[in-house]
């Protein structure tokens, strides 16, 4: 994601001069020129909202709309927030290499290392393996070192105001913004912390883990006890927290995540296989009898499962069976891709650290 932003930006860079003067009207000083900042409160609607915010959580008006008065629109997230063209592959094997290299893989040896004996523990406490930890905090931060730059209150702000109407889940994303903003202000006041302190995701995720205001009201814990929650230094608290989070969503102790599956052609009913998508809805026995193939411990899973395809730009797509445990890492980022990503990262740091 990060280099996708420096590519935009660049963009913007080169783009500038050329856009600032045209042949018939180049004036000397006009590349120098900027557009002029937006604050929401030049916003009727981000107002009115704010002052209804601060009746629904108690809280002072005036300083509700202070905060968001002096968010700033950011073009560039509205322009992030675009979905992908239609048509565009998807690739699992491109994804999967993004994350599954050396940098990251070192980067992830440390951590668990750094973090062994508390890595053990929310293991212990929450049931959650300590390579999924490891392997969701390496994709989403690289082990905190890339948490984002945009301060909050305007990610969130802007797409709660002007999330792009062309994005086919418009209606529903800029009501989901508004929430995400309403419990950013919440927390930031019950915190003490000023809202236009904290930097994250274009998205408005914050800290290593990148978990959204209402994730950090709900699942974030203080796993140090030192009396406060902070994704953003407490290594503790963050794996902590993840753990907290995925146990939340119904982490089952001991399942696996996923399980090879081969298929038998002359059997093989792919349709009604895929129809569910990720959600895990067959038994073994149904899952079988429409032509998938599962070998030694899959035959006893006690559960459901998916068949979970992950396309490969043209080549052969990859498929395996994925449990309810696959089903809960993607409620943390709702991709199939993401989730084995996050499974294969954490197995590799995990064969990378020696055992004691």
């Amino acid at each position: 994601m990060n280099r996708l932003l420096s590519v935009l930006a660049a963009a913007l860079l080169l783009a500038a001069p050329a856009l600032a003067q045209s042949p018939s009207k180049a004036r000397p000083n006009n590349a120098a020129k900027t557009a002029p900042v937006f604050t929401y409160d030049q916003s009727e609607a981000a107002m009115a909202f704010a002052t209804d915010l601060a009746v629904r959580r108690n809280l002072d008006p005036a300083w509700v709309r202070q905060q968001i008065g002096q968010a700033q629109r950011l073009p560039i997230v509205v322009r992030l927030m675009q979905p992908a063209p239609a048509g565009t592959p998807k690739n699992w094997a491109a994804y999967r290499a993004r994350f599954i290299e050396p940098v990251r893989l070192r980067a992830g040896q440390k951590f668990w290392e750094d973090n062994r004996e508390t890595l053990a523990r929310a293991e212990l406490e929450f049931g959650v393996p300590a390579s999924l930890i490891v392997g969701v905090i390496g994709v989403e931060t690289l082990y905190g070192q890339h948490t984002g730059n945009y301060r909050v209150i305007d990610a969130l702000t802007t797409l709660a105001f002007d999330f792009p109407t062309s994005h086919p889940r418009a209606a529903a994303r800029t009501e989901f913004f508004k929430s995400e903003l309403e419990q950013f202000l919440s927390l930031a006041e019950r915190t003490g912390t000023d809202p236009l302190s904290p930097r994250g995701s274009y998205a408005g995720a914050m800290g290593w883990p990148q978990f959204m205001p209402s994730s950090w009201a709900k699942y974030a814990i203080d796993f140090d006890a030192d009396g406060k929650v902070d994704l953003f230094n407490s290594q503790a608290d963050v794996i902590g927290s993840v753990a907290n989070y995925f146990k939340a969503f119904g982490w089952q102790t001991g399942m696996p995540t996923h399980y090879p599956v081969a298929f038998d052609t002359t059997r093989l009913d792919l349709d009604t296989l895929l129809a569910p998508d990720i959600l895990p809805s067959f038994g073994v026995d149904s899952f079988t009898a429409k032509g998938a193939v599962l070998e030694g411990p899959a035959l006893q899973h006690p559960g459901k499962l998916a068949l979970v395809l992950l396309e490969n730009a043209g080549a052969p797509p990859t498929y395996v069976a994925g449990t309810e445990n696959f089903y809960v890492v993607t409620r943390y980022n709702w991709s199939s891709y993401y989730a084995l990503a996050v499974i294969e990262l954490g197995d590799a740091v995990r064969a990378l650290v020696p055992s004691r």
